[in-house]
């Protein structure tokens, strides 16, 4: 049995900057060439893409750490290094990818939609850019920067335009079976199905296509977690329509009635708007109803669903527009689509009313408050604070933070005189030095700056 995943979690880290090159112009005729290092190139991006290839995140159980390619160090006659290799990580359409404070980043909905979720590193800048007319020979270069590193959540949410629903053993899957091209498991016991299943359904001699999601059946008590149904109750949220499955004969002895009230309730305990969303209820296994048994479930729905939209239920509003807003004028029976899934009956009808309903409904994914990148467009992150700030940390220990000294710092090389003086020169004209003496900082005092401690000269 194959199984169906729907989260993961993942670890990126982009590539490593290249360090920049320390070379001097060496020519025949020209004995003092002057500085000529390249710069290092850029470490390469964590990119996640959506795709139609990829079905769940499955893929991801059996590898969850993705690197970025580095950048290549400059070289001389000013050439630049190379740009590291970018990490593509593809995941199904409907992935929705969240950081490790469960912030949502983007919500990849269309194919080839693509978010860049770790950034390369800075290639250093080789020699050639720090000559001046006091500095004629510069023997020293940056380093590059580090990528970024993150740890990420996916969550997926099928994409569908409709979501069967309905308790275990109503018929979902052979529904599904018998409207599509799907092969679902199906079974005379409950839980046949065990993982989301997609189908696509052609109406109108295929001038309509659409496609059908059928989840796991649901049990009271599943928005909370009872059977399994509540680990797949997202996948119907961005559907447009949810067909509500009802089993003619009950469902463990009980009321067809009792079923359709209890599944709306689990609906409405879950939220996410799955309660508002717009319903169709098929009764299903109407070939081996008892006479007048189907006469007496329709009634008791038809009964139900208009009371239902007289006290303003969402789910059914459709159905009181076409009765003209007048909630005494709905007909509960337009609602309800009497099928069975073994014989074939009422399904060319049902097809239809889906089609049509479809038509006028307005289309699920993705949803008002979820964040979607454009398609064919690329998400970039804001770029890094560029101010400093100077704080106490105690008696004679002072930390300086902040995006542009800390870059400096990391992209100094400490083993080369020349560019620790080069860098003491930088702090003195931003002000830092000056910040940190008003703040009370003496000779001898600790200072961190980034992952690198001084002493206050």
């Amino acid at each position: 049995m194959s199984m169906f995943y729907d989260r993961a979690s993942i670890e990126v880290k982009a590539g490593r900057g290249g360090n920049g090159c320390v070379s001097f112009r060496r020519e025949k005729y020209v004995p003092r060439g002057g500085p000529d290092g390249g710069d290092g190139g850029r470490g390469g991006d964590v990119v996640i893409r959506a795709s139609g290839r990829r079905r769940d995140l499955g893929w991801f159980r059996r590898r969850r750490h993705f690197r970025a390619g580095d950048g290549r160090p400059g070289e001389g006659s000013r050439r630049h290094g190379r740009r590291g290799d970018d990490a593509v990580i593809e995941v199904p359409c409907g992935t929705q990818v969240f950081d490790d404070q469960g912030t949502l980043l983007a919500d990849l909905v269309r194919e080839g939609q693509r978010l860049v979720v770790a950034r390369g590193g800075s290639g250093g800048r080789g020699n050639a850019h720090f000559a001046s007319a006091t500095r004629r020979a510069p023997r020293f270069a940056e380093l590059g920067l580090a990528g970024e590193e993150r740890r990420l959540e996916l969550k997926l949410k099928l994409l569908a335009d409709v979501g069967l629903m309905g308790f275990p053993n109503a018929g979902k899957s052979s529904l599904l079976r018998r409207l599509s091209r799907a092969k679902p498991k199906v079974a005379d016991y409950p839980f046949t199905t065990t993982a989301p299943m997609l189908g696509t359904v052609e109406a109108g001699d295929g001038e309509r296509q659409f496609t059908v999601a059928d989840v796991p059946g649901l049990l009271e008590g599943a928005a909370r977690g009872v059977g399994l149904g509540d680990e797949f109750l997202a996948h119907l949220e961005r559907t447009a329509l949810l067909l509500h499955v009802i089993d003619v004969t009950g469902y463990y002895g009980r009321e067809p009635l009792e079923n359709f009230v209890a599944i709306n309730a689990e609906l409405k305990e879950h939220g996410s708007g799955l309660a508002a969303k717009a319903q169709l209820v098929v009764i299903n296994k109407i070939d081996i109803a008892a006479r007048g048994r189907l006469e007496a479930v329709e009634s008791a729905l038809a009964a139900e669903i208009a009371a239902r939209c007289r006290d303003g239920d969402p789910a059914f509003a459709w159905l009181l527009a076409e009765a003209d807003g007048e909630a005494d004028a709905v007909d509960g029976r337009r609602a309800l689509v009497s099928v069975s899934a073994a014989t074939g009956a009422g399904l060319d009808g049902l097809g239809r009313r889906m089609a049509s309903l479809l038509e006028r409904l307005p289309a699920g994914p993705p949803a008002a408050e979820e964040v979607a990148v454009p398609e064919g467009r690329t998400l970039y992150r804001p770029a890094e604070e560029q101010g400093w700030r100077v704080e106490r940390l105690g008696r004679d220990e002072f930390r300086v933070s902040g995006g542009v000294v800390e870059r400096l710092v990391a992209q100094t090389d400490f083993e080369n005189d020349e560019a620790v003086a080069y860098l003491q020169e930088r702090l003195e004209r931003l002000g830092v030095s000056e910040e940190l003496r008003q703040a009370g900082a003496r000779p001898g005092d600790g200072v961190t700056i980034g992952e690198m401690e001084f002493e206050f000269w």
